[in-house]
């Protein structure tokens, strides 16, 4: 168990897959992890032919059940210093959970158990895409502990607060039917069906000009605390690469020849 790569990544038709490898511990991640996927991450964003990520956890009882606690209470033993919240000086900073510049999108494909900092990785992603066996949480209020990956901020920001309040001071679980009703995830299917869904959202991914989702992507996330009036006149470095690419003339020229449009991302 400990020899092996904790991660796996693949590249295949713009889509880069993303799988957190250690079944036996239900994709539990320790540091190695970390420092696995921070390298991922940055090839994610560096290869110019991948344009949507997909974060998974390897087999079909978990994504992730989110920090090794066998490593941490080893680490505690050894005297080193409790997380809080974030992982700057950690290994594999800036985490997806902080890596707020990420400009592709990233689609959780969630099975399993979706818990702690797997919920939080989840949280992180832009989509969710989750099988009806899905279970979500935050359970370290029960352990002494608190959401220090973005679980605190993110879940209140993405379901209402008293909804949000009640997980995270209580650790309870939440079903993906829950999850879906308050627009957690994007799409909940019967686990079978799992693949044909996120399949179905990265061809939907790929088709869309890439400039343009990452325009969308950061103009999003840039604007989410600005008021209304600042998010139109705020600084876009995205948008001004679309505005200023081939692709913004290509897509309507393609419309109006009645033609699929061939991105080219410049």
């Amino acid at each position: 168990m400990n020899g092996g790569p904790r991660v796996r990544y693949e590249k295949k038709d713009h889509v880069a897959y993303v799988t957190l490898d250690r079944p036996e511990v239900l994709n539990a991640m320790d540091l190695r992890t970390h420092e696995e996927l921070a390298a991922v991450w940055d090839d994610v964003e560096a290869d110019d032919e991948v344009r949507v990520a997909v974060l998974t956890g390897a087999g079909d009882r978990a994504f992730s059940v989110g920090q090794d606690l066998k490593e941490r209470a080893r680490l505690s033993g050894d005297g080193a210093p409790p997380t809080t919240f974030g992982s700057r000086g950690q290994p594999g900073w800036p985490r997806l959970t902080e890596r707020f510049t990420l400009s592709k999108p990233v689609l959780a494909r969630v099975d399993g158990y979706a818990l702690g900092g797997g919920f939080e990785l989840a949280l992180a992603c832009d989509l969710i895409v989750a099988s009806d066996r899905a279970v979500f949480g935050l359970p370290e209020v029960r352990l002494g502990l608190v959401p220090g990956a973005g679980g605190a901020f993110r879940l209140p920001r993405q379901l209402p607060l008293k909804l949000a309040m009640g997980h995270l001071l209580t650790g309870r679980r939440l079903s993906a039917a829950t999850a879906l009703r308050f627009g957690l995830v994007n799409e909940v299917v019967p686990a079978e069906r799992l693949d044909d869904a996120v399949a179905e959202w990265t061809g939907d991914l790929i088709r869309a000009a890439p400039l343009s989702v990452r325009a969308i992507k950061e103009a999003v996330l840039t604007s989410l605390d600005l008021p209304l009036e600042d998010a139109f006149t705020a600084s876009y470095v995205w948008e001004e690469r679309r505005r200023r690419s081939l692709d913004a003339d290509e897509g309507p020229r393609a419309f109006a020849e009645k033609r699929e449009p061939v991105w080219r991302g410049l």
